[in-house]
């Protein structure tokens, strides 16, 4: 970095450590104690959308990749686009296999860095969920090496529910490097995975 960027401002980006995303699990023990949230089995990762043979190419190596674990029911990853044009690569796991979904996660993100579309990276997450119904998504936000809580308001039509947000943040905040610019803590509405 510069005395130019120095001036204006500028920050180098953080280069995205995917093995944060390992601290999942011992996160989502703190998690459950202090707010009642157990993992669904369900994480995702999401990207700006990419057409052509090498991406088509680098999802069947995923494909391939994930298949090969015996103790997977049903499909390994799905594809999906959301309401905003970015896709989302889905993993389903039994809501006890946080870790090994965790796996896919890094899994997918690798491939994915590997083949040269980490600049399309954007997030992973993993869903959770209480007994009440509410549900929770834990954010890695793949540029900023960074994780935050996104809390949708049950039955409220693109309503978060800050209070709880804080409250995960507080409570993990030992476990997993949180995202410190709540500007950057953004929603993800009709995130599948969540």
């Amino acid at each position: 970095m510069g005395l130019l960027d120095i001036l204006l401002g500028r920050t180098k980006p953080v280069a995205p450590d995917l093995d944060r995303l390992f601290a999942l699990p011992s996160a989502a023990v703190t998690l459950e104690a202090a707010a009642g949230f157990t993992p669904t089995g369900q994480g995702a990762v999401c990207f700006a959308t990419v057409e052509g043979a090498a991406f088509e190419q680098t999802h069947r190596e995923v494909r391939a990749l994930l298949d090969a674990d015996s103790d997977r029911d049903g499909p390994p990853v799905e594809l999906r686009q959301d309401d905003y044009g970015y896709s989302w690569l889905v993993s389903h796991r039994a809501p006890d296999q946080l870790a090994p979904l965790v796996t896919d996660l890094h899994a997918v993100n690798s491939q994915m860095e590997v083949n040269g579309f980490g600049p399309q990276l954007l997030c992973s997450l993993a869903g959770f969920r209480d007994r009440s119904g509410r549900r929770l998504a834990l954010v890695y936000l793949y540029k900023r090496g960074t994780f935050y809580p996104f809390a949708p308001l049950p039955g409220e039509p693109r309503r978060r529910d800050n209070a709880l947000e804080l409250q995960v943040r507080a409570a993990i905040a030992g476990d997993l490097p949180i995202e410190q610019d709540l500007g950057r803590w953004f929603p993800v509405w009709g995130a599948p995975g969540l």
